[in-house]
């Protein structure tokens, strides 16, 4: 390609030459020095920009097992309760149970060993499951609160909203096919209802569309009340023949 000055040299060289033959033609005065192009340089600022904290439903999804769960709820501080000092008490037995038994909140033992149902009213729990031909370790127990509340009071509503979102993960990652709930605060929570619980009791339940879900009395209160042993055994009678129409293992 020919120098850009020599072409402008060249025109420059015709015009003057016009100039002569016909009239003063206006120029523009020669330039010795062509401008140079600056390229812009643009400088893009990184950013840097931190992931969005994920929110605690996308927490709970990528926990992929029991132990994944365990790891998150030891480090959830939501699950508290006003009690300082206390122990997460999980959740223990066959993780992958057809049957699921719900209770309440931790008391002093379970705190101790952390484990659910370690005391007296779990003692009670193990001859209930024994009578119908169930073993501790052919079940799935778990409580509605992972942390014992002061003085053994029923959990609180808040207490309860802030557990469950972890407890309903620990249900998916078990996927029982019954579930029974031991008192009025876990079938509350579970149902979400206020009924009592002679209105919930000898029924299944549809939980999350999902589940069959079944009530019967707190072990600690048949301890307070033994005349409601009774009721509890057709309960139970009734869950294990259900069990068996499921075809429910083991």
């Amino acid at each position: 390609m020919s120098d850009p000055k020599e072409i402008l040299n060249r025109v420059t060289d015709f015009l003057n030459i016009q100039e002569e033959v016909y009239a003063p033609i206006q120029i523009l005065p020669e330039i010795n020095e062509l401008p140079e192009v600056q390229e812009e340089e643009i400088t893009i600022s990184e950013q840097e920009t931190e992931p969005s904290e994920m929110t605690l439903e996308q927490k709970l999804l990528q926990c992929n097992t029991l132990e994944d769960l365990k790891e998150l709820c030891l480090g959830a501080e939501e699950l508290r309760t006003d009690l300082e000092g206390t122990n997460l008490v999980f959740g223990k037995g066959n993780p992958n149970a057809d049957l699921m038994i719900i209770g309440e909140a931790p008391g002093a033992n379970e705190d101790e060993q952390g484990e659910p149902f370690v005391g007296r009213a779990g003692q009670l729990l193990t001859k209930i499951l024994e009578a119908i031909k169930f073993s501790r370790d052919q079940v799935y127990i778990a409580n509605i609160l992972k942390h014992r509340p002061p003085d053994n009071r029923n959990p609180l509503p808040e207490e309860r909203a802030r557990s469950l979102p972890y407890l309903e993960r620990q249900i998916d990652l078990v996927q029982p096919k019954l579930i029974l709930c031991l008192g009025l605060v876990s079938a509350h929570t579970l149902l979400s209802t206020s009924l009592p619980l002679k209105d919930l009791r000898g029924k299944f339940h549809r939980y999350r569309k999902v589940y069959e879900l079944t009530v019967t009395y707190h072990p600690a209160a048949l301890l307070r009340n033994p005349n409601w042993k009774r009721e509890t055994w057709e309960d139970v009678q009734k869950l294990r023949n259900r069990y068996d129409e499921l075809g429910c293992k083991p």
